[in-house]
């Protein structure tokens, strides 16, 4: 009788031990492709006075006028003409993305920007 108690006493622990190896598991593969997945997304930014663009990941400085999916144009001196006409100055910090949204101040989808170095994006 012992025997067979200890037996399924090491199942149950050997069981909930696996499960919780891979909740842990699943829900930090899902967090990872979370964050991929927001660090990716492209836009053009006001960076210490100079405008930015983000593509694929990868950040540059922008030397002509971009025109975004909207019909939005957003120059080189961070002024972006919108398609009704209206105009907005875009200040340190200020990000738009290419379909014309606009996330205003230091953050990016409520994350601090990095301060380091001059490529340095949103977190």
């Amino acid at each position: 009788m012992k025997k067979v108690t200890m037996f399924l006493l090491a199942a149950v622990v050997c069981t909930t031990a696996v499960v919780a190896q891979d909740t842990a598991t699943h829900k930090m593969h899902k967090m990872h492709k979370t964050h991929k997945m927001h660090e990716m997304k492209d836009c053009v930014m006001m960076k210490d006075g100079k405008m930015m663009a983000m593509k694929g990941g990868k950040t540059m400085g922008m030397d002509q006028d971009m025109t975004l999916t909207n019909g939005t144009v957003v120059s080189t001196d961070g002024i972006a003409k919108m398609s009704d006409g209206s105009t907005k100055k875009l200040k340190n910090g200020d990000c738009m993305y290419m379909d014309g949204k606009m996330m205003s101040g230091m953050k990016h989808k409520g994350k601090k920007m990095k301060k380091a170095g001059k490529d340095a994006m949103p977190m």
